[in-house]
């Protein structure tokens, strides 16, 4: 398959997008654009043209959004003042959210001539840094009431217009971006493992840790298997699994502290694979350092059975002599105990990021459960303003410019992921909770809107003591 060649208009994709099942995916993976995918409800290919546009500060500042949904919705009529204008707002509803509809207003309802119309097209594309749309204000205002437009519809179009003084985007640019967003949108549809793979292959990248990229794919289906010194390559990579369905191999990219020289070297191993920890240092010549990220990360267990005779061997590597071999060796270990699940689950994120045992919070559930805190898969089944609590892994935070000091956070537990609004009066009294936690206690109020629902946060609890030494990792405030 090639850009040009993947199946056009899978409804299974649009079935996909519209429930926000988005992570991942190139330009709509952001809490905003997951938020506003079950309400715009995307089913073809321009509807996604749309949908990466209208997010954007641009249409949000020019209070374009809303009208465009409502318009969409069939819950408020669109009319056109003229076929002018009818001409360059009937695909969009009657709503500017493209600038080449921005210009082409400007002519045919203000009068601008085409060179006026590229001016205004430069001070929208400068922002705010030369003086934005301002001198533009009377010419449009006073253009379009001279051409019998009313007062108050050349002001609110102006003002629609001045929000792209904020960022908008050109309808060329957005209609490149839709076919990435439906070929990836397809891929994670179609092919999840290949599709994951190759994000873990370009980290870092996008909104997510590879955790929750990892967590996500696993949710949907798919097979993880762990870093093995004698089957993974670099890259994550594809087998077969069960029933032929592909499963994804974590590379050893993925082992913290390991450098690609080293990993390739590994990758050239024997047909066979390494016997054991002795030969693969007498092969590939590892210093102790690498072998023992390879130990902690879990990628020599196929060798040695567990990490702590896996970090045994490792301090018990000598350089190759004839009085010591390494079945010698490996005959000489303690009977040491294997780890703990808890033991493990930190090993794995100290070591890669992430884990392919039990979610932390399944683990930490009978401690949650005192709270009252719901697991995230239950919220659909309550009704919009039941007060509740929820708790889990803080996996993003975010402010945007344009959300009047407004943070939004998405908790990961082990059903699912639970999105929180955190309005400015409550992130200042509950400031260190919301900076610090790593696992995140909230009660508030449940706000559901169709197929989207957010906690309202009244109180938030750093409960990131119950994790111990578990790293945990979030983008915070992109």
């Amino acid at each position: 398959l090639t850009l040009a060649t993947v199946p056009a208009e899978d409804p299974f994709v649009y079935d996909m997008i519209c429930a926000g099942d988005t992570m991942g995916v190139f330009q709509i993976e952001s809490r905003a654009q997951m938020a506003m995918l079950p309400r715009l409800r995307p089913r073809c290919y321009y509807d996604l043209v749309i949908e990466v546009a209208i997010i954007r500060p641009g249409p949000i500042q020019g209070d374009m959004v809303h009208p465009y949904l409502r318009r969409r919705n069939g819950e408020e009529a669109v009319d056109y003042p003229s076929e002018e204008v009818k001409g360059v707002l009937q695909r969009t509803l009657g709503v500017p959210i493209f600038q080449e509809q921005v210009m082409q207003l400007a002519v045919v309802a203000a009068g601008f001539t085409p060179g006026e119309a590229d001016s205004l097209r430069r001070a929208m594309a400068a922002w705010k840094r030369r003086g934005g749309l301002g001198p533009f204000a009377d010419k449009l205002i006073t253009g379009m009431r001279e051409r019998g437009y009313e007062e108050d519809f050349a002001r609110q179009i102006f003002r629609q217009i001045e929000g792209f003084g904020e960022y908008g985007f050109p309808e060329s640019h957005s209609a490149s971006f839709a076919l990435l967003v439906y070929v990836s949108s397809w891929l994670k549809r179609h092919e999840p493992a290949a599709f994951t793979a190759a994000l873990l292959n370009s980290q870092p990248m996008g909104f997510y840790s590879v955790s929750q990229l990892t967590q996500d794919v696993r949710r949907h289906g798919v097979e993880v298997r762990a870093v093995d010194i004698n089957r993974s390559d670099w890259d994550c990579t594809l087998e077969t699994g069960a029933g032929g369905v592909a499963a994804m191999r974590l590379g050893l990219r993925m082992v913290k502290g390991l450098s690609e020289e080293s990993g390739r070297l590994i990758v050239g191993r024997p047909a066979a694979g390494f016997r054991g920890t002795q030969q693969l240092v007498e092969q590939v010549g590892l210093d102790r350092r690498e072998l023992g990220v390879l130990a902690s990360s879990g990628a020599l267990e196929v060798l040695e059975g567990h990490r702590h005779r896996a970090r045994w061997a490792v301090a018990g590597v000598e350089e190759p002599t004839p009085l010591l071999t390494s079945m010698d060796r490996y005959e000489a270990a303690p009977l040491l105990r294997k780890p703990t699940e808890g033991q493990d689950i930190v090993a794995d994120y100290q070591g890669l990021g992430l884990t392919l045992g039990r979610h932390p919070v399944q683990l930490l559930r009978h401690r949650l459960d005192r709270y009252g805190y719901l697991q995230a898969q239950r919220l659909p089944e309550l009704v919009d303003g039941a007060a509740i609590s929820v708790a889990g892994i803080v996996i993003t935070k975010q402010r945007p410019g344009t959300a009047s000091g407004v943070i939004f956070v998405t908790l990961e537990d082990e059903t699912g992921y639970t999105n929180i609004v955190v309005w400015s009066t409550v992130a200042e009294q509950y400031r260190a909770a919301l900076l610090n936690s790593k696992l995140m206690g909230v009660q508030g109020k449940l706000q559901v809107e169709g197929e989207v629902i957010h906690v309202v946060a009244k109180r938030i609890v750093d409960h990131s003591d119950m994790l111990g030494n578990l790293v945990v990792t979030s983008r915070d405030f992109r």
